[in-house]
């Protein structure tokens, strides 16, 4: 595999973020590679997904003169297999043509390229080395939620978080966005509650504190007084206080020394630093008839241009064959590698439409009607290998008008059906038991038993255990405890 299937490879899995920056970089060292953002001339991408076509460039396009990198048979064969898994038609949107192209430029995408030929490229060299509160939370929620739908609720509410860690957001709101229950949310959010920092996703100081409180098992009638009348503290009106959490002076003031040792902005315990706001790299919006509309971003894709009339004319100068060697080796890189970004775009494109069509019904009535999806059966449907599809949905978001999330969010588990017949998601499993829980009585609680075989007379083939571990998952007691909870609830 030569350094530049290398590099196409390493592009898939790049964010906005890091290609942006390794534009920069190329631009820098490649002379043949101009980025048109700086004349504020740039041409529209050619990947941007959308039917309508673009503006075209001024200039004479006859003294334009495409011109393809050199390439041995075997390296041909090798970059048609990583760069064309799918071999885009020429009147497909978006694609770059002829007459889209500036005068004296070989070759125009809407992405960047580059890169030192049999030199490594170094992604973390573009990551700061810092781990901010977002990303420290995403790691503790991948460990704490298994199932994909609350962890994209999880997610969402994550992206909720402002730097001092409250959630200020209307949850209504949210849950309504995504299309699910309020309790599902607040569900979620306890769980996230119980992250490190302690008092981290409170929607205010009181529940900050409470938090904070429990962790310490300190949170007892008295403080929790003492919590519910934080102006009275403020006011420094202890009298009342007193009166408030029935206590003593010597009681009161240890509770408001314990108070003072908590942490009123946890999330300031990562720095100060501006958070970066997530950059969709795809966007769907609905369309007038009922389908979706998805395309790129393009205002994400740096506009690089390869400038084939100042490689003509330095070339006329060069002597030595070391300067042609290198204006050459120049020439190839930077065609090489807008080919490659631009098929980036596409592929990018196309495995989006793919989600978007396969998760209709996500995005039409919410989270609780995503689909089992995998990526073999995404890269079965658009013609990719399932390691290619792997790296494209890898920090790439995609803006929807329920939110934005990442592309591999996307992607489900599946409960097989008990006659054969389509899969159900393992969201609808668990929405199925929370349903069948919340009907029962107190005189008819159902085991773990009987809602396999109530699920498997659904047409849902589903083990016990699993049915165990859903039900832990929801934070719902077993049939015993909830009998016993009932029946207490009945007697009182």
């Amino acid at each position: 595999m030569t350094p530049q299937l290398m590099q196409a490879i390493k592009l898939l899995q790049l964010s906005n973020l890091d290609l942006v920056a390794y534009v920069e970089a190329e631009l820098e060292r490649n002379p043949l590679l101009d980025n048109t953002n700086a004349d504020g001339e740039a041409p529209p991408s050619p990947a941007n997904g959308s039917t309508q076509s673009g503006d075209q460039p001024a200039g004479n396009v006859n003294d334009w003169e495409p011109r393809e990198p050199e390439l041995t048979p075997i390296e041909k064969e090798r970059a048609d297999k990583v760069l064309d898994d799918t071999s885009p038609d020429d009147n497909e949107p978006g694609r770059s043509r002829a007459s889209d192209a500036p005068p004296g430029y070989s070759e125009w995408a809407g992405v960047g390229s580059g890169g030192r030929d049999g030199e490594e490229y170094n992604l973390e060299a573009f990551v700061s080395a810092e781990t901010t509160l977002a990303d420290w939370l995403r790691e503790q929620l991948t460990l704490a939620i298994a199932d994909p739908v609350r962890r994209m609720i999880g997610q969402y509410l994550i992206d909720l978080v402002d730097e001092s860690g409250y959630i200020s957001n209307d949850l209504a709101a949210a849950a309504e966005r995504l299309g699910t229950s309020i309790v599902e949310v607040e569900g979620v959010l306890c769980i996230l509650q119980t992250f490190d920092p302690p008092g981290i996703c409170a929607r205010n100081l009181a529940e900050c504190l409470t938090i904070q409180l429990k962790e310490r098992n300190r949170h007892d009638p008295a403080m929790q007084a003492l919590i519910t009348r934080l102006d009275l503290l403020a006011r420094r009106d202890f009298a009342a206080l007193k009166k408030v959490c029935d206590v003593s002076d010597e009681d009161l003031t240890d509770m408001i020394a314990e108070i003072r040792n908590l942490n009123p902005k946890p999330g300031l315990a990562f720095g100060s630093a501006v958070v970066q706001p997530i950059v969709p790299d795809v966007f769907v919006r609905p369309a007038p008839n009922g389908a979706w509309i998805v395309e790129l971003n393009s205002d994400t894709l740096p506009k690089v241009l390869v400038n084939q009339r100042y490689y003509a004319e330095v070339s006329a100068t060069a002597r030595r064959d070391t300067e042609k060697s290198y204006l050459n080796e120049c020439l190839q890189s930077a065609t090489w590698l807008v080919r490659a970004l631009d098929q980036r775009a596409r592929t990018i494109l196309k495995v989006s439409n793919e989600i978007v069509r396969q998760q209709d019904g996500f995005f039409a009535h919410g989270v609780e009607h995503l689909r089992p999806l995998n990526l073999k059966t995404v890269a079965e449907a658009i013609g990719m290998h399932e390691s290619t599809v792997s790296r494209v949905t890898a920090n790439k978001y995609m803006s929807t008008t329920r939110g934005i999330f990442e592309l591999k969010y996307f992607f489900t588990s599946a409960i097989a059906a008990a006659h054969g017949g389509d899969a159900h998601s393992a969201e609808a499993v668990r929405h199925r038991i929370k349903q069948l829980i919340d009907a029962e009585s107190a005189a008819v609680v159902l085991s773990d038993d009987t809602i396999v075989e109530k699920l498997r007379e659904a047409g849902i083939d589903i083990a016990r255990r699993t049915v165990a571990k859903y039900r832990e998952a929801m934070r719902i007691p077993s049939s015993v405890q909830r009998r016993r909870e009932k029946q207490s609830a009945g007697a009182t």
